[in-house]
């Protein structure tokens, strides 16, 4: 749907609700993230990784320790099935490794291998290419703009949070 398309309301045509400014700001962000996906998705293939274990793998480089499956659930907002499947797939192709809790033997903890490691450093290319990419039709100064956008929309305040 263009941006110059006439709006149509719920339940006509099968069209989304984007009558008004706020509903035509709400579809077009949710056609932006679908792209933002396709092309992560693209950048990711030669590195041989999903978006969610890319997103995985750089959580867990973010803690100080070796993480818990539980710790990475909170972390990421997902259930820890979720967690599980995507340790499990790393696991498979050596970029993560389970390992004992020095104080519970019962916890298992998460840490990077080498090939975890050299996979970080790949994915911040392709998340850099993959960035250039999207913002490609933006001016600098554009840039700056959305930056300040995003950062009042992604953190709202103690009166605009979930």
């Amino acid at each position: 749907m263009s941006t110059s398309a006439v709006p149509t309301g719920p339940g006509r045509s099968g069209e989304p609700d984007t009558e008004g400014a706020d509903g035509l700001l709400a579809e077009q962000l949710l056609r932006l993230t679908r792209r933002l996906h396709r092309i992560q998705k693209r950048h990711l293939e030669p590195v041989g990784i999903t978006p969610a274990q890319s997103r995985l793998l750089r959580t867990v480089a973010h803690f100080g320790e070796p993480p818990r499956m539980a710790d990475l659930a909170a972390r990421l907002e997902v259930v820890p099935r979720a967690v599980t499947s995507l340790v499990d797939g790393l696991e498979a192709v050596d970029r993560v490794r389970r390992v004992p809790d020095p104080s519970n033997r019962r916890v298992v903890r998460i840490e990077l291998t080498d090939a975890g490691r050299a996979t970080l450093r790949e994915l911040r290319s392709a998340r850099r290419a993959a960035a250039e990419d999207i913002l490609a039709p933006l001016t600098a100064a554009q840039r700056e703009v959305l930056g300040g956008l995003l950062s009042a929309l992604v953190d709202p305040g103690p009166e605009g949070g979930c």
